[in-house]
């Protein structure tokens, strides 16, 4: 596995590089030599943010880890990606789907079924016509964390949702 470590507003030392390069190439024995990990160590005021991109076919492995020490989102990015690489490995039904960006041994490795996903609760609503601000709102009134709505503009499917910061986003479908 590639490692592409960069920085924003913070110069990679070759400490922090080293660090990034030990935690992160842990993962390595899950991954084939031609996959690519972008690795992007920012600082805003008092926040060490760590972001990991791992694409693999089809889907992309992803954690982003806040702490007042760079070298603590160091640690909490690594444990959170290889928790999402035990529920990803459950969820490959046949294990040649997206078989090429890993090692061989990623799958011969039995874990418990302790992530495996399991839905315990369905429900069933009318999808309303109205534009994504009105979503928004009724998301908050909810309680939500996000809501499912027919866009009144485009006919389609929408869902918007609460980011951090306390923003919104919209996820649209691709034309």
């Amino acid at each position: 596995m590639k490692i592409v470590v960069t920085g924003r507003n913070i110069d990679v030392t070759p400490g922090l590089k080293e660090a990034v390069e030990d935690k992160i190439g842990k993962l390595s024995k899950y991954f084939s030599d031609s996959t690519t990990a972008q690795v992007t160590l920012s600082v805003e005021k008092d926040r060490q943010k760590v972001e990991v991109t791992i694409p693999v076919k089809g889907n992309i492995i992803r954690s982003e880890q806040v702490a007042n020490d760079m070298y603590v989102s160091i640690d909490l990015v690594e444990e959170v990606i290889e928790r999402q690489l035990k529920k990803y490995k459950n969820k490959i039904i046949d294990k040649k789907q997206a078989a090429g960006d890993f090692q061989d041994g990623f799958f011969d490795n039995e874990d418990a079924d302790e992530d495996e996903i399991k839905i315990s609760r369905s429900k069933k609503f009318d999808l309303k016509p109205m534009y994504p601000e009105d979503a928004c709102v009724q998301m908050e009134l909810l309680g939500h964390n996000f809501y499912v709505f027919i866009n009144a503009e485009t006919e389609q499917v929408n869902v918007v949702y609460k980011r951090k910061g306390g923003t919104y986003g919209l996820i649209e479908p691709d034309e």
